[in-house]
């Protein structure tokens, strides 16, 4: 039973949440592929019940088969988890309520689909945030372009005004940390569901051709989305659009910065973009965990995992397991691409995997194009990726040289 040898030399448990967005775990996580790949702590729970222990897996094959077999492993926990803040929810169905459910949704993110929006919405809004810094030949990227450029495309595509996406940003990030900060992520969840519902009764009167609209109308076998399920989804859509595609787009940034022979090489060959994106992803997963429920009495390496336990899954480390990639805690633009788990697998796969992709290409593209002689600022503290569930860096100081 290759499992839970705690006293391995390291403490395997997670950070306070206080520490979280600081927190450095890859450490941590390394170590536990290399010693102890499925890491069992106590339960806990607040009734007089023995508490079911929790597991955390943390290699590439574990995870891979925890994501797809959704029959031992639910994909439930979540809606536990995230209905009082996303209410009907996606993520925690199984089977085939969330494959009709997800076919519902799934074709406005084809890459087909989504292709129209490039040149009527991303790359404008890209150029738009640079026309704002690049007079200035200085900037904090993930302050003006970042954490602006995602949340503006999603909204845009979704059918909410651009202008109102500092908003949006806000009650994202405060839905996404409600388990934490549960009062937050209840008055963020009510304020996004008000603030929505004129827009989607409008749209059941005049669809105008975006997402909004679609969801209003989508119908497969004759069932269209229940308003509990419209509004779950975009509950879901508007922080996940946002919060893991800014976080993607200024670590690239710095992973480029910090490698000037690579940042050379795709600023004189672009198509290098795409390979410098995919390792990004698999380099620094902008949310390093799943999580699932057992659902029957399983075993995962070899180790009992009672029917009921919650697992939860560590992508982040999954996509640095030494045994599918070499070095693989560094970043390398000549990797030869495999999968990551940047999307998660399994019938649960990120459905916005082809829109991130889209935005992270155009938006490196975008920066090196516009922002010439692009460089870290020598006078500001070096930027670092952190964050122990979600990683990105939270300050990005550079100049470049204005028009």
């Amino acid at each position: 039973m290759d499992t839970g040898d705690i006293d391995a030399g390291m403490d395997y448990s997670a950070p306070p949440y206080d520490q979280w967005d600081s927190a450095q775990p890859y450490e941590q996580w390394d170590h536990a592929r290399r010693h102890c790949p499925v890491i069992e702590e106590p339960g806990f729970n607040f009734t007089d019940e023995p508490a079911l222990p929790r597991f955390t897996v943390t290699s590439w094959a574990d995870t891979d088969r925890v994501l797809k077999d959704w029959r031992t492993f639910s994909a439930s926990i979540n809606a536990e988890v995230m209905r009082p803040y996303m209410g009907e929810l996606l993520l925690g169905l199984d089977g085939e309520e969330h494959r009709r459910y997800r076919n519902l949704v799934a074709y406005a993110f084809r890459r087909s689909t989504l292709e129209r929006w490039r040149g009527e919405l991303i790359e404008p809004v890209i150029d738009r945030l640079l026309d704002g810094i690049a007079p200035a030949g200085r900037a904090d990227l993930v302050a003006e372009v970042t954490s602006k450029f995602p949340v503006q495309v999603i909204c845009g595509i979704v059918g909410v005004p651009t202008t109102d996406h500092e908003q949006f940003n806000e009650w994202a990030v405060k839905i996404n940390y409600g388990p934490l900060y549960p009062e937050e992520g209840v008055a963020a969840s009510q304020a996004m569901r008000d603030y929505l519902e004129p827009l989607v009764e409008a749209r059941r009167t005049e669809p105008t051709g975006d997402l909004l609209s679609e969801l209003v109308h989508a119908e497969i076998d004759g069932a269209r989305l229940t308003d509990e399920k419209i509004y779950g989804f975009l509950r879901l859509l508007l922080p996940a659009g946002a919060e893991t595609t800014y976080r993607a787009f200024g670590s690239c940034l710095l992973a480029l910065l910090d490698r000037p022979e690579a940042m050379a090489r795709v600023l004189s060959d672009r198509s290098l973009v795409p390979a410098a994106v995919e390792e990004t992803l698999r380099w620094e997963t902008s949310v390093t965990m799943v999580a699932r429920r057992a659902t029957a009495n399983t075993e995962i390496r070899g180790c009992p995992v009672p029917a009921g336990s919650s697992v939860s899954v560590i992508s982040g480390s999954a996509s640095r397991d030494e045994t599918r990639w070499d070095d693989a805690g560094e970043w390398r633009l000549d990797r030869v691409p495999q999968q990551h788990m940047a999307f998660g697998t399994g019938p649960h796969q990120c459905l916005g995997m082809h829109l991130a992709r889209m935005e992270l290409e155009a938006g490196i593209n975008a920066v090196l194009d516009r922002l010439p002689n692009l460089r870290l600022d020598p006078d500001a503290e070096h930027p670092a990726i952190s964050g122990y569930a979600f990683r990105g860096p939270p300050k990005l100081p550079v100049l470049f040289d204005p028009p």
